[in-house]
């Protein structure tokens, strides 16, 4: 008889949050989706993404077996086939082009679509590595980032976001986490409430969370490190840092000091468009008030200084010794408290030519293109990058070419999809058995079935298994069940916060904490063991050793900066096919600063046409305050439908950060005018 009832689950999405769920069940479906109250850091709240997720799990259009291409490529006609016939079809071409134009012809494309460690970075990369295929460089999201905060901090560790209830200073700089880090901003509401805490946003956009601020400050794009700089400059001018910490815990403070006399709030102002007087309410405000946190966010990142920009700000809190008191310091991420062993679980000793070339994912159109040797077969899942990948048209572009033989394994028929040549149905998070770690809370959690596999669609552990049958590999690494990988997935003795979390005290518990402790006092990952203020290692490898402001690089002679934001409703693309979700979000818009549209004859509500050296866009514009002179935000990736322009990365250039291969989706640069209609 079929099993009713309420099921503990785990929300599988790219974010920072990783909800606790409960799964309802009638009937072998899930009904409704609602938040866990005894997770301990997201306590019952889920945003609307998750919430409408059955909605997505049984929508008409999630596809349920596998399909060959019948059409032209983009034009989205299958018919259906067999998994053996597909399984077959994938191999049989895999093994031509092994042998005619060798492994790295056929390159691999994924991301976190699914969080699963076992269905995303799991039999996959022991699949490809067997393979010996192009290595995938996974860098669109927080690479540069991660990268700039290892240099200052030596790994991704801050604080424990339970203790930011004790925050009396709360700064958001770059994330509109009521979108992105609910539970952030939930925290901090706590903090306020209760300790009549203060929550400060610098961002581009007045969004959703600025406007829940106490203050919101408008920076211009890509400047953020200019204003850290101004920060300290105040700082040290005024006597509000801590010596005795920057003594005993760090290195180069002296150095800093000196550097940063350069920063004076004047010329800071000129860059960041922050007037004098907020960035020293802003500095005093941080050197006096104590327990602060700053939560780093991801938007400033994608930029070409983005790496800098993190370097930079995880400074900001040695200075002032906030990491010595509960509830003050930062988080980038947290993803070093739950680091597991990625080499038991990826075997990279399958890949035996240790030179095989690796393609950044950021310029995917430009390796579908132009690489040489050509890439030849690509296998997508986790992904749509159709539409989240930069340079939209050329990635579009190379898809076409009928040399190209693309596989996709996904839950829709994506805008990806339709340039396939073979497309397989994925199951979701909640028919599969996975390991899930937040990248900002400390908890893990285990994911076991609660429904069975929807039509014929299978896991992407499940497919890269039939794949290696099929291609011949006869190690038994690939005949590891989901329960054995999770053994060795957490068998990590280097990772002292997983003392006590195995596979079986996780099926026991279902979520268990990282038994963490706070960083300080305590030795850090760097060479120097300390805080880096300056860093050798950075100066090695071609940086400057000091947090240093670099402009961004001139895109164009297009008048506005644009920034293609994420929006509240979906996560990337996902979502963005689901009509629940459409209806919540209702349509895309350009926002822009008031003295520009009158400049423009823009009206809001009008239909303005975007366009750079890259593509355009068709968008109604939004006339407001909400973004400075000279800048233009969009919300989410909204997919071309019926005609319409609106996939914002055909705008977006595929250069790379300044460190960690990062994107730059955020240093672009965009015309816009009014569209007249012919009446």
């Amino acid at each position: 008889m079929e099993v009713q009832g309420v099921f503990k689950s785990v929300c599988p999405l790219d974010c920072p949050d990783q909800c606790g769920l409960l799964l309802h069940k009638v009937d072998g479906k899930v009904v409704k989706v609602e938040g866990d109250s005894e997770h301990p850091v997201t306590k019952g709240n889920i945003c609307n993404k998750v919430r409408n997720m059955a909605e997505r799990l049984y929508d008409e259009n999630r596809l349920t077996y596998p399909m060959k291409r019948v059409g032209a490529k983009g034009e989205g006609k299958f018919e259906r086939i067999s998994w053996d016939e597909a399984i077959e079809t994938i191999t049989s071409r895999w093994k031509t082009l092994v042998q005619t134009e060798g492994p790295e012809s056929i390159l691999p494309y994924s991301f976190y679509g699914n969080m699963g460690r076992l269905n995303a970075e799991g039999m996959d990369r022991r699949f490809f590595n067997r393979l010996g295929a192009s290595q995938l460089d996974r860098s669109i999201c927080n690479s540069a980032g991660s990268v700039g905060y290892r240099y200052t901090m030596g790994g991704s560790f801050g604080i424990d976001p339970e203790d930011t209830i004790h925050s009396k200073l709360i700064i958001l700089w770059g994330i509109n986490a009521a979108s992105t880090n609910m539970h952030q901003v939930a925290l901090a509401q706590k903090a306020r409430k209760h300790i009549g805490a203060k929550i400060v946003l610098i961002d581009v956009h007045k969004n959703q969370t600025g406007r829940l601020a106490d203050w919101f400050i408008p920076i211009l794009p890509g400047t953020d490190t200019a204003l850290a700089l101004g920060i300290m400059h105040i700082l040290f001018a005024e006597n509000m840092v801590d010596s005795s910490f920057l003594d005993q815990y760090t290195v180069g403070h002296e150095e800093l000091r000196e550097h940063v006399v350069q920063y004076d709030p004047i010329k800071v102002s000129e860059i960041t468009g922050v007037s004098v007087e907020d960035i020293y309410k802003l500095a005093r405000m941080y050197g006096t008030t104590s327990p602060s946190f700053i939560r780093i966010g991801n938007g400033p990142q994608h930029h070409d200084n983005g790496g800098m920009f993190v370097r930079t700000i995880s400074c900001l809190p040695a200075l002032t010794g906030q990491w010595l008191i509960k509830g003050g310091g930062a988080i980038k991420g947290n993803s070093g408290y739950l680091s597991v062993n990625t080499t038991k679980l990826q075997l990279p000793r399958l890949l035996k030519n240790k030179q095989t070339r690796v393609i950044n994912m950021n310029m995917l159109g430009e390796a579908l293109l132009t690489a040489d040797p050509p890439i030849k077969s690509m296998y997508v899942y986790g992904s749509n990058p159709a539409v989240v990948a930069p340079e939209g048209n050329k990635v579009r572009k190379g898809l076409e070419r009928e040399d190209l033989f693309v596989v996709v394994h996904d839950l829709f028929l994506t805008e990806t999809a339709r340039y396939a040549d073979i497309v397989l149905p994925a199951t979701s998070s909640f028919e599969n058995t996975d390991i899930y770690t937040s990248y900002w809370h400390l908890y893990i959690q285990i994911q076991e079935p609660v429904v069975e596999a929807y039509g014929e669609s299978r896991s992407n552990a499940d497919v890269f298994r039939l794949l290696a049958k099929g291609m011949g590999f006869e190690e038994s690494a690939f005949q590891d069940s989901d329960a054995e990988m999770i053994v060795q997935a957490l068998d990590q003795p280097a990772n002292p916060y997983l003392e006590g979390i195995n596979y079986e005290t996780l099926v026991d518990k279902q979520i268990m904490k990282a038994k963490v402790t706070p960083l300080f006092p305590g030795k850090l990952r760097t060479p120097s063991r300390k805080i880096e203020l300056y860093s050798k290692r950075m100066k090695a490898n071609g940086y400057p050793p000091l947090p240093t402001y670099i402009p961004l690089i001139i895109d164009g002679d297009h008048p506005y900066h644009f920034i293609p934001a994420p929006n509240h409703n979906f996560l990337n693309s996902t979502f963005s096919n689901n009509q629940k979700h459409i209806s919540l979000e209702k349509e895309p818009r350009l926002h822009m600063n008031r003295s520009d549209a009158e400049a423009s004859g823009i009206e809001d509500g009008d239909q303005v046409r975007v366009w750079n050296q890259r593509g355009e866009c068709v968008l109604k514009a939004n006339v407001g305050e909400n973004v400075l002179p000279g800048v233009v935000v969009t919300q989410g990736l909204w997919a071309d439908l019926d005609g319409t322009k609106q996939m914002v990365n055909t705008l977006t250039p595929d250069r790379i950060a300044d460190m960690g291969g990062g994107a730059t989706f955020f240093s672009g640069r965009v015309s816009v005018e009014k569209i007249y209609r012919d009446v």
